[in-house]
């Protein structure tokens, strides 16, 4: 099972379910993104569950976190923007003063061998490693660059995340 969040078009969600993915979960705020993920899917997916929840990411995760019995996922993507203030939001989103509580909640929707990717393009990005220290966290940012980008790897930020065994 694959949750994408803040997922746009929905690429990470048809990549996942073209890999194999028996069951996708999308979330994003936008319903044109939605649609076009919507879209993307079938254009490339015969098979499988895939659901399409529009919804703020911060507001769904909180909610689905704080379930006692909330869906689990074998594969969660989060690629937030780096800052949002959207009418449809309560309040401005920053990933750098966000993302603790972001991963946390994210974290709490993994299966025991789930594994979370959070990436982020803010470029003087700094993840707080101290307050996440109950997670086993692995920068693959070089491994996510693109060649086009390897003189300035700092456009982009990757890390692999799982709880502790």
């Amino acid at each position: 099972m694959f949750l994408n969040l803040f997922a746009y078009t929905g690429t990470a969600s048809v990549h996942a379910a073209v890999g194999g993915a028996l069951s996708t979960t999308t979330v994003d705020m936008s319903n044109t993104y939605l649609t076009w993920a919507k879209n993307n899917m079938r254009l490339n997916v015969a098979e499988g569950l895939h659901d399409f929840i529009q919804a703020d990411c911060l507001e769904w995760l909180a909610q689905q976190s704080s379930q006692t019995y909330s869906k689990r996922f074998d594969l969660i993507f989060l690629d937030p923007p780096t800052f949002s203030n959207s009418k449809r939001m309560q309040d401005a989103f920053d990933v750098q003063n966000h993302h603790v509580e972001l991963i946390r909640q994210a974290a709490s929707l993994l299966t025991e061998q789930g594994v979370l990717y959070f990436s982020t393009n803010f470029r003087r990005f700094k993840l707080d490693e101290q307050h996440l220290s109950d997670l086993t966290i692995t920068d693959i940012s070089k491994k996510t660059v693109p060649l086009d980008f390897a003189r300035t790897p700092k456009i982009h930020y990757c890390w692999r995340i799982t709880k502790h065994a």
